[in-house]
């Protein structure tokens, strides 16, 4: 018996140097020592190109399972693609099918063309909105930041309201105009010496097409508070000016009647409204006289006053009716014999005469 102790107490001891060996090393030259025990890090560096595209490391850099960052990432673009093909086919069918049901309805007088875009416009922001919040709710950190913002409403509302208030201000602008409907797409205007058509009207601005084919953006808070003539509100049927100047030898009566009666022949003017010429001013060189005549809308009034002005200007050439144009008459006085040009100074310089 003491002989096989005698044996087996330096086995023993070896293997217990080793299992001591083992638990002391630090250092790592014993692979199998576990590293939560050495407090190192359990994300080892890869040591070869198949180790750094393999699935475990990548889950434990992005901290998350691959799959799920891929179900994720795919239903987020599907949902981008979905949210602008929804509002893209929302937006043509709206435009294609709403006049037709109110036209069918009767209803067409009061949603005309400004309000059924303004409808489509804001069901399409409605779509790009909710497509929006289902993204923030796929994304975790998104979806924490948004509930810590619910939770913060009070303060986020001023802040957003604060750093977004002209967008909004067009906005609501954008909606009153129209609901109440000053300008409409269609209406002339003058609006900041520029006149034109209201070409388009969205959510933040709206469209002024010149007269020269030009496009002003103007925002919608600028519109609804600034002074804009509307030539299409209500009756569109315009009075249009012209004016003409007359020789003071010229008769006056005879330019009226030439006026008038190039006034009638024009197709653009309305015959049975009535049809002005009146004096008004006799200005420095001239008698000026002023036409004024109907015409349909604000759309024939310029190209119908250059017209009847040309029209004017040949038949008072052929009737002899004169255009002046301005002059000065000067007066040459000669100066008698022996008078001297100007006057003797006097000879006290501080007397003064009178």
């Amino acid at each position: 018996m003491q002989h096989i102790l005698i044996h087996l107490i330096p086995k023993l001891l070896n293997i217990a140097a080793d299992e001591i060996g083992l638990m002391v090393d630090p250092v790592g030259k014993n692979p199998a020592i576990p590293t939560q025990l050495i407090g190192q890090n359990s994300v080892s560096e890869p040591t070869s190109i198949a180790e750094y595209f393999s699935i475990n490391y990548i889950e434990k850099t992005l901290g998350t399972n691959i799959w799920e960052f891929i179900t994720t990432a795919i239903s987020i673009l599907v949902i981008i693609l979905a949210t602008f093909f929804i509002a893209r086919l929302v937006d043509e069918l709206l435009k294609k099918h709403i006049p037709r049901i109110l036209e069918a309805s009767n209803m067409d007088r009061e949603f005309d063309e400004t309000s059924n875009a303004m409808t489509r416009r804001l069901i399409v922001a409605a779509i790009y909105t909710i497509g929006i919040l289902m993204i923030v709710l796929l994304i975790p950190s998104l979806n924490r930041v948004a509930i810590a913002m619910l939770t913060g409403a009070g303060v986020a509302t001023i802040v957003i309201g604060f750093a977004a208030q002209d967008s909004l201000s067009n906005v609501i602008s954008g909606i009153f105009l129209a609901i109440f409907k000053p300008i409409r797409i269609g209406d002339y205007v003058h609006f900041k010496g520029e006149y034109g058509h209201i070409e388009d009207l969205t959510l933040r601005h709206t469209i002024v097409c010149t007269w020269d084919l030009r496009r002003i953006i103007v925002p919608n808070s600028l519109m609804s508070s600034d002074y804009i003539v509307n030539w299409s509100l209500g009756n569109p049927e315009t009075i249009w000016p012209v004016d003409f100047g007359i020789g003071y030898s010229s008769d006056i009566d005879k330019a009226r009647s030439i006026i008038l009666e190039e006034t009638k022949k024009h197709p653009h003017v309305l015959k049975d409204r009535e049809i002005n010429v009146r004096l008004t001013e006799l200005g420095d060189f001239a008698v000026n006289l002023r036409l004024t005549f109907h015409v349909p809308n604000r759309g024939f009034a310029f190209d119908s006053g250059c017209d009847i002005r040309e029209a004017v200007k040949k038949r008072f050439d052929v009737e002899g009716i004169e255009i002046p144009y301005p002059y000065r008459n000067v007066v040459l006085q000669r100066q008698p014999k022996g008078e001297p040009s100007c006057p003797k100074p006097s000879e006290d310089p501080y007397y003064i005469e009178g």
